[in-house]
């Protein structure tokens, strides 16, 4: 328990994926009162807090981020809103860029219009690295130029400014946090780590897309305490903030990272349908993470190897959810 979160009233929408479910489970263990937002389906499936330890002590309230009235209804009475809910997957925003427009920015919309007019005491938005494209320089701080590589990315771009409009305009308490390629236990297969890690569970062979691009690898654990840090942080309101480790490393290294780490010899084979669109692919990404120091007294706790090895312990004893053999989308 924290004496600062004990009876704060909170809402996580996005709260049964993958960030979304262990900050959920955080903020029960610091006293909050967790209010769950998880999208409806017609199986009323709660994503990975069906089978959370916390499932008990939680409320969880089943609706659709991109319909203002069920949106505005379970932000009734909570004092802070965490703001997770959203469509990731980059290659599906080739293929299905307009869902990406509904969900990322109509959705965050009715999270800031509720917000909005229930005078909710702070909403903290939940941005990504894409939003930068390739580094322009690095490290890359908050001030690099937004670039739309992706329909995604363009998504998230016009969600972070709307959040901003909405400070700007109408004084809204929003901050925008920023992860850098936050892994872990529960991160689906569409992701480079989980689909590293359960093709070198099943096999040798491991099918990847391009080997060269680096990315900044934060664990899941540090991004969690980011987002809580944030919440409670006087000088983040109207900010944006990024999270990540100040390393990079490329996906071929990340994999020989993760044979050592299994004790296996990793054979890398390239596939085409893997690969984005030539100048859709984000080829560097390195945090800086200065402002995050600065305003929270926030740095990463747990290191890549470390990391790796948790997810890799997970990834095992969870090998039933994932097809070590198909390309999730």
């Amino acid at each position: 328990m924290d004496s600062k979160w004990v009876g704060r009233k909170v809402i996580v929408t996005g709260a049964g994926g993958f960030i979304g479910s262990h900050l959920t489970e955080h903020l029960v263990a610091l006293g909050a009162e967790v209010r769950a937002f998880v999208r409806y389906t017609s199986t009323g499936h709660w994503g990975w807090l069906e089978q959370s330890p916390v499932k008990a002590d939680i409320e969880v309230v089943l609706g659709d981020v991109r319909d203002f009235f069920s949106m505005r209804e379970a932000m009734q009475g909570r004092e802070i809103v965490f703001h997770l809910a959203a469509l990731i997957g980059i290659p599906y925003s080739y293929q299905a860029p307009q869902s990406y427009v509904h969900t990322n920015i109509e959705g965050t919309l009715n999270v800031l219009q509720a917000a909005r007019e229930l005078h909710t005491e702070r909403v903290i938005c939940t941005s990504t690295s894409e939003v930068y494209g390739t580094a322009q320089y690095v490290p890359i701080d908050e001030n690099h130029p937004l670039q739309g590589q992706s329909p995604y990315s363009a998504s998230k771009i016009a969600a972070d400014k709307l959040a901003e409009s909405y400070y700007r305009s109408f004084a809204v308490p929003v901050a925008i946090v920023r992860p850098f390629n936050t892994y872990g236990p529960r991160q689906s297969a569409r992701a480079v780590i989980p689909t590293i890690i359960t093709q070198a569970l099943a096999g040798t062979e491991i099918r990847l897309g391009s080997l060269f691009p680096t990315r900044d690898f934060t664990f899941v654990a540090d991004t969690v305490a980011g987002f809580v840090s944030t919440a409670v942080g006087p000088q983040a309101v109207g900010q944006v903030i990024n999270f990540g480790n100040s390393k990079e490393i490329s996906v071929g290294d990340l994999a020989a990272a993760i044979g050592r780490t299994l004790g296996k010899k990793l054979t890398l084979v390239g596939e085409d349908e893997r690969v984005r669109p030539e100048n859709s692919e984000v080829e560097r990404l390195c945090a800086d993470t200065s402002r995050a120091r600065a305003l929270l007294g926030w740095h990463p706790q747990v290191s890549l190897e470390e990391g790796l090895r948790q997810t890799i312990e997970w990834l095992e004893r969870n090998r039933a959810a994932y097809r070590a053999n198909s390309y999730a989308v």
